[in-house]
Order: C-alpha cells, then structure tokens, then sequence
C-alpha cells in the first residue's frame, strides 16, 4: 500500500522530452495510491524499481500480485512485475512481468531470461482509467500461474506458462511505470504491490 511514498526507495529511470516533468503523488484511496504522471512528449516515461530481493528457487513458492489503472489504455506502454533492475523495464532482460504494448488494449505475461522469454499474448485487455488485478505464482515446481481481472482479491486464472526461461539465477526488483504513447501526457495509480516467498 503506498500511503508512504519516498523517492530515495526507489531507482527511477525518467524520460522528460515534452513539456512539463514527471510526477509522483500519493492520492486519496484505501490504504494509499501512487499516481505517477508523465511529462508530455512522445514516448516519455516513468519507471521505479525497487531494491533486488526476490529470488525464484527451486521448491520455494512465490507470489505476485498488484492492482493498478492507467489514464490512457491504447495510447500507453506500461510493465509491472518482477525484474531486475534496468533503465529500459520495456525490454528487460530478465524477469516474470505484465506488460502493454503501445497502439493495443493487449495485456501480455512474459518469463524471461537472458533476453529469452516465454510470452502469452493478449490475456486480456485494460480500459482507460479502469482498475484491473493482476497476479502470478510460482508453485516452486514447474509452473507458473498468471492471474488478472476486476476483481480486487480474487481476480480469475487466465493460464499457466512452463519455467524453461524462469529467470532463477539472480535476484529481481519490484518494477513499474509507463510510457506515453503519443506526445499527450499519461499517468498510472497503484493501489498496491505484494509480493510473497517462501524461504
């Protein structure tokens, strides 16, 4: 929950060609909400990672899950997920992550390592300033389930993708932010991230 936001928790990559600067701001909802807000070029963005403290071991689940809308759900790329840490998050290298391309409504899931990833396209779509749930588990075995929906708490499985490229010989990064997809300012609020591990 982000009723406490500070700057210096977070690695932030910033992009600021278009007029105004980015922006971060902690705005009225149960238990806090972050709103980061563009500058208003083409393609410019903001982008937050946290310290590397996630590691998917073997026999040891893990657990994602984040709810979040975006101002403009066409004319945005955004990510949100677990990486490692990266000033370009929209073409990571390694991690397990939603992400929207610019010019679609598509919310893709990647598994990703050395640059080779496991994708699912299209699991579902966003809307324009709507809040959608999204989540993934890592059963500590071969699978991993990916989640994502309205519903706050339980939004539905959407499917399950192999481990082949599960990124599980370093540490990852709460990641997040968004990029405009046209020279109009877009702005993404976070109700919450959890992330779960056993050890």
């Amino acid at each position: 929950d982000f009723n406490i936001y500070n700057a210096s928790d977070w690695t932030i990559t910033t992009i600021e060609a278009g007029s105004g600067t980015a922006s971060e701001e902690i705005i009225s909802g149960d238990g806090g909400i972050l709103k980061i807000t563009n500058a208003a070029g083409d393609n410019d963005s903001d982008f937050f990672q946290g310290k590397e403290s996630f590691k998917f071991i073997s026999g040891k689940p893990l657990f994602f899950k984040a709810r979040f809308k975006v101002s403009d759900a066409t004319q945005s790329d955004f990510v949100i997920g677990l990486q490692i840490t990266d000033t370009s998050p929209l073409d990571v290298t390694d991690g397990v992550f939603f992400q929207k391309d610019d010019g679609d409504t598509n919310l893709d899931f990647h598994v990703e390592k050395d640059n080779t990833a496991t994708s699912a396209s299209a699991i579902t779509t966003i809307a324009d300033d709507t809040y959608i749930t999204v989540g993934f588990y890592y059963d500590g075995g071969s699978k991993i389930k990916y989640y994502a929906g309205a519903d706050n708490s339980n939004p539905p499985k959407l499917g399950e993708s192999v481990i082949d490229n599960l990124p599980n010989d370093e540490e990852l990064a709460i990641s997040f932010g968004i990029q405009n997809g046209e020279a109009v300012a877009k702005s993404m609020s976070i109700d919450y991230i959890f992330v779960a591990k056993e050890r």
